[in-house]
């Protein structure tokens, strides 16, 4: 049950990220989406811009297990899920967990690894749990997968393979600071020392008590019709060589009624779903060009299909 205590405690954490990531409202707005979603987050943008600081904030405001996976072309997938070791005492293999077996996993530049090392998160992002060696190993609950990414064109990063796109609920970009943000950036204290101090606002059980509330959010068999026009769009769009698969189209309802959670609501409006769009589409979108402008595309979907 949702009650008056749980909703502060959400809007104090979204306040405490806020203090720490400076100017971004509606971009830490969509991290905590995506958490409530029980989905996982991309955030794509030029080195320096607040990709880990925004990453960091977010596992000291929620209070979570955090490890973080400095992504790079050496690392091997072991060295995510963890690997097995033969005991000679006991004559068996031991498994010893990797750093994914955290509520909060950061995989820092994630396509700075080659794809083999990349797909080893499949499984846990899908699933919540990993295999080796033909046994299963279950993940804690919640687990929440937080990456960050280089632009493509910059030099020494790998594509991520449309499979482990679509595994993010969200993509986002931080963009550039307002100028107001950036002289207090500039004037301020370091934002480490502020995440080191920060102290955790929610917890593991209120996180998942989270998730229940917002899939409990109501919405209409109208404002289903509307996300499955959206889906239904994007298939035949020009300049689209696939469109969104039902997965992306669940992916958005679910977004749209943790974002109505988080303004308040027990209902979702088409606003809401407007609002995420871009953000769940855009990385699922494959345009039929190499030149082609995925979030352009996903805007040009959202302009082309009226709300009834």
């Amino acid at each position: 049950m949702l009650t008056d205590d749980l909703l502060n405690a959400l809007k104090a954490a979204q306040q405490q990220v806020n203090t720490l990531v400076l100017g971004k409202a509606q971009e830490v707005r969509l991290a905590f989406v995506a958490l409530l979603s029980d989905g996982h987050l991309l955030i794509e943008d030029l080195p320096g811009l607040g990709k880990t600081t925004l990453a960091h904030s977010l596992a000291a405001t929620l209070g979570l297990g955090f490890q973080r996976v400095q992504f790079t072309s050496d690392l091997l997938p072991s060295d995510i899920i963890g690997v097995s070791v033969y005991d000679a005492q006991s004559r068996k293999f031991e498994f010893h967990p990797g750093p994914v077996f955290a509520h909060v996993l950061l995989a820092d530049e994630i396509n700075r690894a080659p794809p083999r090392t990349q797909s080893a998160l499949l499984e846990a992002m899908a699933e919540h749990q990993v295999s080796i060696d033909g046994s299963t190993h279950r993940l804690p609950e919640p687990f929440f997968v937080i990456a960050t990414q280089n632009p493509l064109d910059l030099a020494g990063t790998y594509p991520l393979p449309d499979s482990q796109l679509d595994r993010f609920l969200l993509r986002l970009s931080l963009g550039y600071p307002g100028r107001d943000a950036e002289r207090a950036l500039l004037a301020g204290s370091d934002r480490r020392g502020l995440i080191a101090q920060a102290q955790p606002v929610l917890d593991a059980a209120q996180v998942v008590r989270l998730r229940q509330a917002a899939r409990a959010v109501h919405a209409s068999d109208a404002l289903v019709d509307y996300v499955q026009a959206l889906v239904e769009r994007s298939r035949h769009h020009g300049g689209v060589r696939v469109g969104l698969s039902p997965r992306a189209g669940i992916a958005l309802l679910h977004a749209a009624r943790a974002y109505a959670l988080l303004l308040g609501r027990r209902h979702v409006l088409p606003e809401d779903v407007q609002a995420l769009f871009a953000a769940v589409a855009s990385h699922r979108l494959v345009p039929e060009s190499e030149a082609g402008d995925s979030p352009a595309l996903a805007k040009a979907i959202l302009h082309a299909v009226p709300v009834d």
